[in-house]
C-alpha cells in the first residue's frame, strides 16, 4: 500500500486517466472527488464488496437453481 499525504485541493493521479482530489477534511473525514472515464467503475469498498458476494451467489448452486426458475 502506497500512504501519501495530501491537503485540501490536492491530488494524486492513477494510471494517467484517474484523478483523485482532497475535497475537504473535518474532523477524521475526508471528502475526495474522483474524475475518471465513465468506463471505469468506482464503488465505496463495502458496496464493491455486496456485489462480489451476490456474484458469487449468483453462479452457485442454488443460485443456478433461482435462476432457472425466474427464467422458467
Amino acid at each position: 500500500m502506497l500512504a501519501l499525504s495530501r491537503k485540501k485541493n490536492e491530488a494524486i493521479i492513477i494510471s494517467n486517466n484517474v484523478e483523485v482530489t482532497i475535497l475537504e477534511v473535518k474532523g477524521d473525514q475526508v471528502k475526495v472527488g474522483i474524475t475518471a472515464p465513465k468506463e471505469v467503475p468506482i464503488y465505496r469498498k463495502e458496496v464493491y464488496l455486496q456485489i462480489q458476494e451476490a456474484n458469487k451467489e449468483a453462479v452457485s448452486a442454488d443460485g443456478m437453481e433461482e435462476l432457472r426458475r425466474l427464467l422458467g
